[in-house]
Parts: structure tokens; C-alpha cells; sequence
């Protein structure tokens, strides 16, 4: 008798309260899904609108940094809501628990100074665009690309591969390769018998060449160019050069226009100096001068 009362209880709970359940939680996640779409959409628009003709690859990476963090939030706010409403569907009573809720917050605020400090760090990163996912950027001296940020941390990949989560009030400069674009810059030494003239000439042409070409010409803003004699060192004249990249290309610019300079300078008998010494010895009054390259 009591196990088919319990049968009709559970019957009528499920097919009034426990069906009104499996509604809530139907309807908030196909709300969910509707919010996250028009949350990008907005999101979109709003960056290309105020974004410069010439940035808007970047808005992509954008969107994506605002949409991950922000949504994030909303879903959270949404499931606890949701949470709520389940809850009095079982007579629970959900003022005492908001009480609670509030005390436990209270004690939590005052052991929690570094969470808050965290959260409001990245609250300003974020809002300030100082840098998104798939920026190559340097935090808490760790240079790596950005795989992740929230409102409490970044997480950066470095090139050996290793993951790094950093809180975001340990982020007080923050050094940003890849935002809009990025600079390739290098010394090139030759020899002080090397015809300078010619060198220059060499790597401006290199320059205006990549720029033109596939697929390099797709990378390069503007094409390298020397911009004269950088530094007179011990056994070199060294020539700077300098040019802008699409974000993160530079460092392959850079490899193929090295491989360049050296093949060009090969064939033109520029040379490249590297550490020698020259070594004077005195034999029956004469003087024999001996060069020792690369010594050990």
C-alpha cells in the first residue's frame, strides 16, 4: 500500500514539478545557444565598426578574446538562476541558502583579496584590449602565446612547448609583439674590406624581392630596408634593417631573409666576419703572422 502511494506520489511530482523541470533546463540551454550567437554578432559588429581599415584582421582574434570571457560569465549567472528555480521545484526554501550564500561571501571576501585583485586586473586587460588569443606577448617574464584568458588568469604556451597560467594581478607590464603588426629588425656585420656600398644595396634588394613575392609578399607590410651603418664594432661595420610584418610573421621573414643575405653575400664576395685572432711571432728578426680562426 505505501510502496503504491510512493508510485502515484512520485508520478504526479514527475509529471507536473519534474516535468517543469526538464522545461527549465530545455530552455535555458537552447537560450544559451540563442544568446551566444547574437552575443558574437554584436560582438562583431561593434569591432568592425570601430576598428581601422587597415586592422581588421584583428578583429577576429577580438572577438573571440570579449565572447569567451563574457559569455562565460553569463552562463554562469544563467546556471545559478536556473539552480534557484530547480531548487523551490523541490519545496526548498531558497531564502536561507541566499543568506548563507551571503555570509559564506562575506568571510570568502576578506581570504579572497589576491581573487578579487585577479579579477579586476582582468576585467582592465580585457577591456583595454591589451592584448587576445593568439597574441604572442610577454606577462610575469614569460614570453609565449596566448592559448586562454578569463577574468582570473592567462594562459600562455612558450616555444618549448610548456603551459603557463598566470594569475592576472601578477600582470603589471605587459609586452605585446603581435598586436596589428610587428617589426623585423636585425645588425647585419660585414667586414671592414667589404665593399658597404654594395652590401646595402644587396639587402635592399632582398627586401623589395620578398615583398613582391609569393608567399612572402602576403606577410610583409613593408618590405625590409637597410637604414644605414648601426655601429662600427671590433671586426665588423654593422648595417641596420628594418621592416613591419603582418602579427607574428616577422620571425619568419626574418629566416628567409637571413638564408638570403648569406647566399647573396656568398656570391658576391661579401663576407660575414666571425671571431679570429691573428697571433705575431718573433723568429731570427723576422716576423711571421699566423691567423687562427674560430679558436677553441
Amino acid at each position: 500500500m505505501n510502496l503504491q502511494n510512493f508510485t502515484t506520489d512520485l508520478y504526479s511530482w514527475l509529471s507536473t514539478n519534474g516535468l517543469k523541470i526538464v522545461l527549465i533546463m530545455i530552455i535555458s540551454w537552447i537560450g544559451l545557444k540563442v544568446l551566444h550567437t547574437f552575443m558574437r554578432k554584436v560582438l562583431r559588429k561593434a569591432m568592425i565598426a570601430t576598428a581601422q581599415e587597415s586592422h581588421r584582421g584583428a578583429v577576429e582574434k577580438r572577438v573571440k578574446t570579449l565572447d569567451a570571457v563574457f559569455f562565460s560569465a553569463v552562463k554562469v549567472v544563467v546556471w545559478l538562476i536556473v539552480g534557484m528555480i530547480i531548487l523551490s521545484e523541490f519545496n526548498i526554501e531558497i531564502g536561507p541558502l541566499l543568506a548563507a550564500a551571503g555570509v559564506a561571501g562575506l568571510a570568502f571576501g576578506f581570504g579572497g583579496q589576491y581573487l578579487i585583485r585577479d579579477l579586476i586586473s582582468g576585467l582592465f586587460i580585457i577591456l583595454e584590449d591589451q592584448y587576445r588569443k593568439g597574441d604572442v606577448i610577454k606577462i610575469a617574464g614569460i614570453t609565449g602565446a596566448v592559448e586562454n584568458i578569463t577574468l582570473r588568469k592567462t594562459t600562455l604556451r612558450d616555444l618549448d612547448g610548456i603551459e603557463h597560467h598566470i594569475p592576472n594581478g601578477e600582470v603589471t607590464t605587459t609586452s605585446n609583439h603581435t598586436k596589428l603588426w610587428s617589426r623585423a629588425h636585425m645588425n647585419i656585420g660585414i667586414s671592414y674590406d667589404s665593399n658597404l656600398e654594395k652590401a646595402i644595396e644587396i639587402l635592399n634588394r632582398i627586401g623589395k624581392e620578398m615583398a613582391e613575392e609569393e608567399p612572402w609578399r602576403a606577410h610583409i607590410v613593408k618590405p625590409i630596408q637597410s637604414l644605414g651603418v648601426d655601429n662600427f664594432s671590433d671586426s665588423s661595420v654593422d648595417i641596420k634593417v628594418i621592416g613591419e610584418t603582418a602579427p607574428a610573421s616577422q620571425w619568419d621573414v626574418l629566416r628567409e631573409y637571413r638564408k638570403r643575405v648569406k647566399l647573396a653575400f656568398d656570391q658576391d664576395g661579401i663576407e660575414i666576419p666571425y671571431p679570429h685572432r691573428t697571433i705575431v711571432q718573433k723568429k731570427s728578426n723576422h716576423y711571421k703572422s699566423t691567423d687562427i680562426r674560430n679558436p677553441k
